[in-house]
């Protein structure tokens, strides 16, 4: 079964759509990054899988409506935006025992032995704490919930490199396994490319792109072209296209890799490097 799907997923806001008759699959043990400028829709999707707003279409989540199902998702489901917010008050054991008293699916055993390879002690408040040690305390309590479906929305906000390495890291050694399905939305997007499984572009309340990371290896391909070969380069229908140092570098979709390689150096495209060029006049 597919941890998420959805059919015409539609959603407006004052006549003007948010989600844009959006279809998508997400199947179990998957790490989705799920892209898009600002205002494109991410919000929303996320919203809608989660439960937290109303709409036209189908949406399935772990084989629940999520928005008739609400309170049982939960129990399935875990979400984090910025992780540094936690309330200033609130100290590291008082945490602990909030968590456990609302989800049942949390265990205080596991929280307690990924604290104990921190710094954080028991009575530490939330405002004694630098923004990487709440990062700590809050990946705790995440970590130790054992939900299917992760939902993760510019988790690292804010954080500097170390701490987000960190993040990311943990994220894979801790917490996921093939039974587990991750949606992460950033800006970030050089930072998750390593561990993401599959890619989500979302632009003007619709779907742009929609791959595994290996077929997106095998679609695109950027090749670095010398100035005599450009006109038989953009003869090909390139996607996109860039000058780096004198040469001219040109994204192709589908465009076979041996053919391609007569024309210069060729490479797959970082995920930055697909987004702009998938996004091209969205900021115009």
């Amino acid at each position: 079964m597919s941890a998420i799907v959805a059919r015409n997923l539609t959603k407006t806001y004052g006549g003007k759509p948010a989600l844009d008759g959006v279809s998508f699959s997400i199947e179990p043990g998957r790490i989705v990054g799920l892209i898009g400028p600002n205002g494109a829709g991410k919000t929303t999707a996320l919203k809608a899988i989660l439960g937290l707003t109303p709409f036209e279409g189908e949406l399935s989540v772990l084989g629940m409506d999520p928005h008739a199902r609400r309170n049982e998702l939960m129990n399935e489901v875990c979400f984090i935006a910025d992780v540094a917010i936690l309330p200033r008050w609130i100290r590291v054991s008082e945490a602990i025992d909030f968590v456990e008293g609302v989800h049942p699916r949390f265990s205080r055993a596991k929280c307690e032995a990924f604290l104990a390879r921190t710094k954080l002690q028991p009575r530490q408040r939330v405002r004694e704490m630098s923004k990487g040690m709440v990062v700590q305390l809050h990946l705790a309590l995440v970590m130790a919930i054992d939900a299917r479906v992760l939902v993760l929305d510019e988790p690292t906000l804010g954080l500097d490199i170390l701490y987000r390495k960190q993040f990311y890291q943990s994220l894979l050694n801790d917490y996921f396994d093939e039974g587990k399905t991750i949606i992460i939305t950033t800006h970030q997007v050089e930072e998750i490319e390593h561990i993401l499984t599959d890619l989500l572009f979302i632009r003007a309340g619709k779907i742009a792109l929609s791959a595994s990371m290996d077929e997106v290896a095998e679609r695109f391909t950027e090749v670095m072209v010398p100035p005599e070969r450009a006109e038989a380069a953009r003869a090909l229908g390139a996607l996109d296209e860039r000058q780096v140092f004198g040469k001219t570098i040109f994204l192709f979709d589908g465009i076979g890799k041996a053919r391609l390689a007569e024309l210069g150096e060729i490479r797959t495209p970082s995920v930055a490097d697909l987004f702009v060029a998938t996004m091209k006049g969205t900021y115009a």
